[in-house]
């Protein structure tokens, strides 16, 4: 496998893309499939509004397919350091910062979602945690300044 290719996730990001492929290729494939026959049994097509959406949408589902069978096949699931006791991805880390508490799951860059408090291995905070262990503190630079975060708690 080209490291360049490869993509971090998770056991549960890897299995939510294969869920949402096997969707694409079992059900919408098919349905727009059935769209595209049904306009084209409506006559012309040269001036068929339904026809040229169902097209397109089929264009967009079918370059959806691909890219989620690119990124299975390169996808290298995140395994834990072993010790469960230094942050890595797929850990679920809760540190203080100034103001509170907050926790963090740790993702491959492609299951990223800040509003669901995920944030990349390669993101600045991400990568400052990884190898961390609970009780160390680390500083990452941010728009509002230098952050400093103490780790409270690891989990996997």
């Amino acid at each position: 496998m080209d490291d360049k290719n490869e993509v971090i996730l998770t056991k549960e990001g890897l299995q939510k893309l294969k869920a949402e492929l096997q969707e694409l290729v079992e059900v919408q494939r098919p349905q727009i499939a059935q769209r595209i026959k049904d306009a084209r049994d409506m006559g012309d097509i040269s001036e068929n509004s339904e026809y040229d959406a169902a097209k397109e949408k089929q264009a967009f589902i079918e370059g959806k397919i691909t890219e989620l069978e690119e990124v299975i096949k390169n996808a290298k699931v995140a395994e834990s350091n072993g010790s469960k006791q230094a942050v890595d991805i797929g850990a679920k880390v809760t540190v203080h910062i100034e103001g509170g508490e907050e926790q963090f799951y740790i993702v491959g860059a492609r299951e990223a979602n800040p509003l669901e408090r995920k944030i990349s291995n390669e993101s600045p905070l991400g990568s400052a945690l990884l190898g961390k262990k609970v009780g160390e503190k680390i500083e990452v630079e941010a728009p509002v300044g230098k952050l400093t975060y103490k780790i409270l708690k690891i989990e996997y």
